[in-house]
């Protein structure tokens, strides 16, 4: 099963490393994609929403928001319930980088699910989506429990 994890990580770096090719923007690195992802996705969000979607800790999370937004890609409002919170926005700037980015990663799933049989797909999309609401639900246990 290693050797499994191994290989995901490889995968989802060696996309990351595709999109950033694709993507036209000297102010965006690979890790910086999936937070454009998750922020158009989910506009208005708090910090601490987009730290759980992405797996992220909240610290490299704030680090993160404040590069954006000093680039102009989000805006940060204070949340009215919780003075200590932010909802994140995308920016027009962003918005315009999403296309590009959904495009790069069609490309890539393209070309590296060819050849293989859609029913091998459907079954192996199947098994990752129960594996990943297992880590889920593990990882909100471990939370719940500090």
């Amino acid at each position: 099963m290693p050797k499994f994890m191994k290989m995901l990580n490889n995968i989802s770096r060696s996309h990351a490393i595709y999109r950033h090719s694709r993507i036209f923007s000297e102010e965006l690195m690979p890790s910086h994609i999936s937070f454009v992802m998750a922020i158009c996705r989910m506009d208005g969000c708090s910090q601490e929403e987009l730290a759980r979607e992405l797996c992220l800790n909240k610290s490299t999370v704030a680090r993160t928001l404040t590069y954006l937004e000093e680039k102009g890609y989000i805006s940060r409002t204070v949340l009215a319930n919780d003075k200590r919170q932010f909802s994140v926005s995308p920016t027009d700037k962003m918005r315009k980088l999403l296309p590009e980015i959904k495009k790069a990663s069609g490309e890539w799933m393209s070309l590296i699910t060819e050849g293989i049989p859609e029913e091998e797909l459907d079954v192996f999309i199947s098994v990752l989506e129960r594996m990943h609401t297992r880590a889920r639900e593990i990882t909100e246990r471990q939370e719940g429990d500090k």
